[in-house]
């Protein structure tokens, strides 16, 4: 090897090398993880102490320095269409300098136009204000039972290839472990909010579509309160995982048929 082609070598090697990749095939760690996170939602957001609250807690076990801190815009029973013209979100969202907003809908609580709707509105605005959007997908409950889980999933396919948008994939992957578990209550005792399992599962997708891996190697412990196991723990965690990169490859194959 001539002395030219070797430098050239050791420059890409030098690269490679200093590139962070996750144990995980494909997936590469933000390189500025993301400072600061805003929730804006309804009830979905703030049950069970508030996902803000256990995503500051999730966040901090990656390391010193690499933990998000976490606000939160809430209103009960609120879908887009009340956030947006009801509550602070707006103001929040221009004002805050927030890395990442995390935006929850609640489908079964208002129409389908309207969820258009306002979603493109909040991803307009959200652009401007200069943060990244990702939209948190619920489920579908037997109060508003007008609309299925399939059909959730649907529109919010279509959203997000209408406003070419993020999507936490949290119904989604309520639906895949329900499969591989039916046993498991996604669901509290209202049949509508959802349990412990139901929240730490929306916390890890969540997790997993902001950061673009796993939270299976965090060293995080759910709340006593939540009674659920270590194994249930890991299991969630890799579903969750499993979910993101399934909704991902989903999306990409229907760019690639729109082509």
């Amino acid at each position: 090897m001539t002395i030219a082609p070797f430098k050239a070598f050791l420059a890409v090697a030098f690269l490679l090398a200093s590139y962070p990749v996750t144990a995980k095939e494909g997936t590469v760690p933000l390189p500025e993880p993301p400072g600061t996170v805003l929730f804006v939602g309804n009830s979905f957001t703030f049950w069970n102490q508030g996902l803000w609250t256990h995503m500051q807690a999730l966040t901090a076990a990656r390391g010193e320095g690499l933990g998000a801190k976490t606000s939160h815009v809430v209103r009960g029973g609120a879908s887009l269409r009340v956030l947006w013209k009801r509550t602070k979100a707006k103001q929040e969202i221009a004002e805050g300098d927030y890395d990442v907003v995390v935006l929850q809908e609640d489908l079964p609580e208002t129409k389908v136009a309207d969820f258009h709707k306002y979603a493109a509105l909040f991803d307009e605005h959200t652009r401007q204000a200069g943060s990244r959007l990702i939209f948190f997908m619920s489920w579908d409950y037997q109060r508003l039972n007008w609309i299925s889980m399939d059909e959730i999933i649907a529109e919010h396919q279509r959203m997000a290839r209408e406003l070419d948008a993020e999507v936490a994939p949290c119904g989604y992957a309520w639906q895949r472990a329900m499969k591989e578990r039916p046993k498991v209550d996604f669901y509290s005792r209202d049949r509508e909010h959802q349990s412990w399992h139901g929240t730490l599962l929306n916390l890890y997708v969540i997790y997993s579509t902001i950061y673009g891996e796993s939270p299976e190697a965090l060293k995080f412990t759910p709340p006593e309160k939540s009674e659920v196991t270590a194994e249930e723990d890991a299991w969630l965690r890799r579903v969750a995982w499993e979910s993101v990169q399934s909704w991902r490859q989903e999306m990409k194959q229907e760019k690639k048929r729109e082509k």
